[in-house]
């Protein structure tokens, strides 16, 4: 079942991030908080202006997470491809790299929200499943 939940609810936990640019192109990059419960490779949740999406962490030349695209999907997330979400919202909503940025932690390690300061959002946040395809696995073995 789905929760709908406010940015500015005491629940969610709000990181302030710059945006940023993946190497010397013009495609984002979001520089994830140390304190996020993702790692390298997870796939993860990401709603930009009401519309969830998934992004796949990874991580960068200084070992820092980062985000360089939103997906209609976790497969089209972890290959690279389909359309990059985030490079349209960025260019939506008329963001430049440098400027800053709201990351709310929604459930951390699975679902989080992207949204311009001053923005208050309104997010359908659901629960994330119960167990992943490799603990399924390993409880027949």
């Amino acid at each position: 079942m789905a929760d709908r939940i406010a940015s500015d609810h005491e629940a969610v936990e709000t990181h302030r991030m710059t945006l940023g640019t993946a190497g010397r192109t013009s495609r984002p990059k979001l520089e994830l908080p140390e304190t996020i419960e993702a790692g390298d490779g997870d796939v993860v949740r990401i709603t930009l202006d009401g519309q969830a999406y998934h992004a796949r962490v990874e991580s960068g030349l200084d070992g820092t997470l980062v985000v360089r695209g939103a997906f209609d999907n976790a497969r089209l997330a972890r290959s690279d491809e389909g359309e990059n979400r985030l490079i349209e919202w960025v260019e939506d909503a008329d963001v430049e790299p440098g400027r800053s940025l709201l990351l709310d932690v929604l459930h951390d390690g699975y679902h989080y929200g992207l949204r311009e300061p001053g923005q208050r959002v309104v997010y359908t946040v659901r629960e994330p499943p119960k167990g992943s395809l490799s603990d399924i696995a390993e409880s027949l073995e």
